[in-house]
């Protein structure tokens, strides 16, 4: 059987770009304080992840605020946060059932803004794809929900069977997949991201979560789009772009929490 995801990891320009982003978070995994702290550098990740990928669907909330308030207001920032907590406990789920795990983190992104009805349930035509992250990512109309249906049985199955691939591409992969569809029409983003650091904790580039790339894709700044918009072109090379991002996402995120690891050093 062909293993599609090595090829992808084979196209020129990838195998660098994950080198590098594997030697980063290399890097922060080696730092001392983590023998004895590691648990705070992960909840201040997460915390800082959190914030982050409210700011990417398009929120306006400051991390200082975060720390100091039960209730932020905006339901993007309580459904990032509500994802950011849940995490660990559902990375061995995600590593054999992953439509489980999608439903799971829709009904944590979206619980204040859709029908509870709607939560945790791939759209189905006719309900349209809202949110602020519409406006900031510029994709376009999303596929249709037959379309949605089969790239996500496509994507479990890439999940629940065997690759050579890197981590950081299966998770680069994932993260692309998921933000293109759009497959509950709220919160996808929020989703989409969580997707792809709990792929990089389940296959063991970061397995206690001490980074959050997140903070890499919101420092990349316009770079996202740009490379999600690639991504969806559906060509070698806009595959490259992706995941050549998406590396360099990881890279920022690992320099981030080399800080707060440096920060816990100083007290």
């Amino acid at each position: 059987m062909t293993d599609a995801l090595a090829q992808v990891a084979n196209l020129p320009g990838v195998t660098d770009a994950v080198a590098d982003a594997r030697t980063a978070v290399d890097r922060l995994l080696g730092h001392r304080i983590l023998r004895r702290r590691s648990a705070e550098v992960s909840t201040e990740s997460a915390l800082r992840g959190a914030r982050a990928t409210a700011v990417l669907e398009g929120a306006d909330v400051d991390l200082e605020v975060l720390r100091t308030t039960d209730d932020p207001g905006d339901p993007i920032v309580h459904g990032a946060l509500r994802v950011s907590a849940e995490l660990g406990s559902l990375a061995e789920t995600w590593r054999h059932a992953p439509r489980q795990v999608l439903a799971r983190l829709h009904v944590l992104a979206a619980a204040d803004a859709v029908d509870a009805a709607d939560l945790g349930r791939p759209r189905p035509d006719g309900r349209p794809v809202t949110g602020p992250a519409e406006d900031v990512l510029k994709q376009g109309e999303p596929p249709s929900a037959a379309e949605v249906a089969a790239r996500l049985d496509a994507l479990s199955g890439l999940l629940t069977g065997t690759t050579k691939a890197p981590a950081l591409v299966v998770a680069a992969i994932v993260h692309g997949e998921l933000l293109t569809l759009r497959p509950f029409g709220w919160g996808d983003g929020i989703v989409a991201r969580a997707a792809q650091r709990l792929t990089l904790i389940a296959r063991g580039l970061d397995p206690k979560s001490l980074a959050a790339p997140e903070v890499g894709h919101l420092e990349l700044g316009g770079d996202y789009a740009d490379a999600l918009r690639a991504y969806a072109a559906g060509t070698p090379e806009g595959m490259t772009t992706w995941i050549r991002h998406c590396s360099a996402a990881v890279v920022a995120a690992a320099r981030d929490s080399q800080a707060i690891c440096e920060a816990l050093m100083r007290g």
